[in-house]
């Protein structure tokens, strides 16, 4: 890890001689792509042909004839003319829940509840000795009925089992009667910051964000194989769609040391920025050993939901929910409990990432964010994630006190059917405004939030640029004047999500002394149609300089 020292006199030199070098002195490497258009991204945006790895750092970039004639490889890739990006990287996900999630019911893309039983009653008959009946991916705004499910088709369809279904966000589940007599959870249990839903004083099945532990505490815990299967096969389909480093959003001390185990024993190249679940336990823990940071691993943050999600009603807003006026959503944090980690952490090298989607949660966390941090908020780089509703006298504030916005391009384009309804004509004018949150630092860090979203990054990508859906509706996009330019979004999943987690000495763009981390695309999404981006295909993913996918 290069010391600051280093850092800041790279900085200097090059804002005094301009860009980087670009072809070292003549040497051995280990690996050589060539014949390419290689778009570096770096602080000019300039390209290359070609590219010299030793080790897993870049030595040289150039054109193909200077590569070629200055150094040899014993392993060469000839690009065949193709673009290449720096690993795509995922500012926030859930890397190991993607992983585990591929072993539950998947109920994504389901367009009614009768649709959705078929699919328990298929993964039931695949799995009939399986304590629970687990499920995620359902979204009542895609059907026809748009009400929220309840429990007793499940309690008449598999009596006795319990069974929980999370919905799309993970912010909200529906539960069998069998998993909520578990849970203990009655028509009188009352939790902050969540919910448990009654209809005439009986429970539907329905338990929001902090009530959901309740739920889920129950679940049997998998075995550490079961951990680290699901955070190798999550690997191998990241890799396949040229994603070389993931934000882990909010994870416990305990997967951390799996994640160790992991690339101590070489089995993971999938490089990890962790934000901390901040338990007491780990606050202290890591405060007391300090940030880490390796090629492959960099833990320095805390992560803090501070409401739900828009699409049940937990996001917290500054007046009520336009199609449910009795409610404004909830905090899922006590204040007080906030700001005292806000101000404990403020006098650290940690970053603090809160999960924000509803006006009023924004505003309460850039304000405590502001309280604390002053004058010194750019030096920190705290996060706002999602930034979903940020009222207009509000978004100031992220350029005042330094925050970094987190975004998820395609949570826009998954929610525009609806999101409308919830917000009203005039507040849906405050939501997912991407290009005014770039404004106001010069950087967007740009992620997907998967399982919630799919992992191909290729789809945020076209989300920011289009604001389009899959089928490139609406014709013109949803609210295009907050579109990102392809610059910016190529920035946003690349170099961007490397400054916001203190990475951009490692990874990010294609520099010399820098992580060899490369995607090969089979179309150059800079000049394709936009019709043409989500088809777009990975040939090669490259991570340190060597070959991790190839089609």
């Amino acid at each position: 890890m290069k010391s600051l020292s280093f850092f800041l006199l790279r900085i200097a030199l090059l804002g005094f001689f301009g860009t980087a070098p670009r072809l070292s002195a003549q040497g051995t490497a280990d690996f050589i792509l060539h014949n390419a258009r290689i778009y570096t991204v770096d602080g000019a945006f300039s390209t290359a042909e070609a590219v010299a790895v030793r080790g897993s750092r870049i030595v040289a970039l150039g054109t193909s004839k200077e590569i070629l004639q200055n150094w040899k490889a014993p392993q060469m890739l000839d690009a065949k003319g193709k673009a290449v990006y720096p690993g795509f990287y995922d500012a926030h996900a859930h890397l190991y829940n993607y992983g585990q999630m591929l072993q539950y019911a998947d109920l994504q893309g389901t367009t009614s509840y009768k649709q959705v039983l078929e699919k328990l009653k298929a993964y039931r008959k695949a799995n009939p000795d399986k304590r629970w009946i687990i499920g995620r991916g359902w979204d009542q705004n895609d059907w026809a009925v748009k009400a929220f499910p309840t429990k007793e088709p499940l309690d008449s369809l598999f009596p006795g089992v319990p069974v929980c279904l999370t919905r799309i966000d993970g912010h909200a589940l529906l539960a069998s009667s069998a998993a909520l007599t578990l849970a203990g959870i009655t028509p009188e249990t009352r939790v902050e910051g969540g919910l448990v839903e009654k209809v005439n004083g009986k429970l539907t099945g329905i338990v929001l964000d902090n009530a959901m532990d309740k739920v889920t505490m129950r679940i049997p815990a998998p075995t550490e194989k079961e951990v680290e299967d699901a955070i190798l096969t999550a690997q191998n389909r990241c890799f396949a769609v040229g994603l070389t480093s993931v934000a882990e959003a909010g994870i416990s001390h305990e997967l951390v040391e799996t994640y160790k185990k992991l690339y101590a024993a070489k089995r993971l190249d999938m490089r990890v920025y962790a934000m901390l679940t901040p338990t007491d336990e780990n606050v202290d823990r890591y405060l007391k050993q300090g940030a880490l940071q390796t090629d492959y691993l960099t833990v320095r943050s805390f992560k803090v939901l501070a409401d739900g999600a828009l699409g049940s009603r937990g996001a917290c807003l500054l007046a009520p929910y336009s199609d449910k006026p009795a409610t404004r959503g909830f905090l899922t944090i006590d204040p007080a409990w906030m700001e005292r980690l806000v101000q404990r952490l403020s006098k650290t090298p940690f970053q603090l990432n809160t999960h924000c989607i509803g006006d009023s949660a924004n505003r309460i966390i850039l304000d405590l964010y502001g309280k604390y941090l002053g004058m010194f908020g750019r030096t920190k780089r705290w996060r706002i994630e999602h930034a979903q509703v940020v009222a207009k006298e509000d978004m100031s504030k992220f350029r005042e006190y330094g925050i970094i916005p987190s975004v998820q391009p395609t949570h826009c384009t998954s929610d525009m059917p609806w999101a409308g309804e919830k917000l009203g004509a005039e507040r849906i004018k405050t939501a997912y405004t991407f290009k005014d949150l770039y404004e106001q630092r010069g950087i967007i860090a740009l992620g997907s939030d998967f399982p919630v979203e799919d992992i191909n990054p290729l789809y945020g990508f076209h989300a920011a640029v289009a604001r389009q859906d899959a089928q490139n509706k609406p014709q013109g996009g949803f609210q295009a004047d907050q579109a990102l330019t392809r610059e910016i979004a190529l920035r946003g999943m690349t170099i961007y999500a490397a400054i916001a987690g203190f990475e951009e000495g490692l990874k990010g763009s294609l520099e010399v002394g820098k992580l060899a981390d490369m995607v090969v695309l089979e179309d150059d999404i800079m000049t394709a149609s936009v019709q043409k981006l989500r088809t777009v295909k990975v040939l090669t993913t490259i991570s340190g300089g060597k070959v991790v996918y190839k089609k």
